[in-house]
């Protein structure tokens, strides 16, 4: 029996509930990711890994968030952007369907940066309601990046329509990149760069941040089993602490 909602009649997910099975949600974005990968990449990374740790774990996979916090790109045609207010609500209200489903805690798969607040400050309100919630952010991905790929980022951590992504996306939706279009860029940080809202096309032309182009699948699917594996482990702490 699969526990993804997408094409799971709600009998099913009633059996899942009473054996016990965590729930598992992917938020990611609606936002630009250079001329070579499609504005669904942040959604389609993190459900791809949301898939594959509740494999794992034999949990439910929620429908995806596909929209996120992503005003820093409103600038570029394509992206849209939810407040973080609005996110933060989503996501609650989310979460209190499981509760009342009893489902017993809550994985949160994040794959967009400006997501991490609105996931934090809802995750504090649902713990007080009684449903424990851990929020990922791709655990690892830094120390896997150094040692799997040969590009460099553009910045520490930062890693948009680059190699990383580029190859992670190889590895999920191959149909969806176009390499032919893929270009790199290195753009000069503005000094207050995180000390201050700022659209990223302000001092970015392309919207990509480092070099996409020795992305492959294979890299991909190295990045995203260690990612996984990382995230297994965190979850298996976490559970523990939990007792579910």
């Amino acid at each position: 029996m699969t526990g993804d909602m997408a094409d799971t009649a709600w009998p099913d997910i009633a059996v899942l509930v009473d054996q016990g099975a965590l729930a598992v949600l992917a938020i990611g974005a609606c936002e630009q990711h250079g001329a070579h990968l499609p504005l669904t990449t942040d959604t389609d990374m993190a459900l791809g890994m949301a898939r594959r740790i509740a494999g794992e774990l034999g949990a439910l996979v929620l429908p995806p968030i596909a929209y996120g916090d992503a005003w820093n790109n409103e600038a570029f045609p394509g992206t849209l952007s939810l407040s973080p207010t609005t996110l933060r609500a989503v996501i609650e209200d989310v979460g209190h369907g499981l509760r009342r489903m009893n489902v017993r805690g809550l994985v949160i798969v994040n794959g967009h940066f400006g997501n991490r607040e609105p996931i934090a400050l809802a995750a504090r309100t649902l713990v007080a309601a009684g449903l424990p919630v851990m929020h990922l952010d791709y655990p690892g991905m830094e120390k896997l990046a150094g040692e799997i790929c040969d590009s460099e980022p553009a910045g520490p951590g930062f890693y948009h329509a680059d190699e990383v992504e580029t190859a992670m996306m190889l590895a999920i939706r191959p149909e969806a990149v176009d390499l032919a279009r893929a270009a790199p860029e290195y753009p000069q940080f503005p000094p207050t760069f995180g000390l201050e809202p700022l659209q990223l096309r302000s001092f970015n032309a392309s919207g990509v941040f480092g070099d996409p182009r020795p992305a492959t699948a294979e890299k991909g699917e190295a990045l995203m089993a260690g990612i996984a594996a990382e995230s297994l482990r965190m979850i298996t702490l976490w559970r523990a602490r939990h007792a579910i």
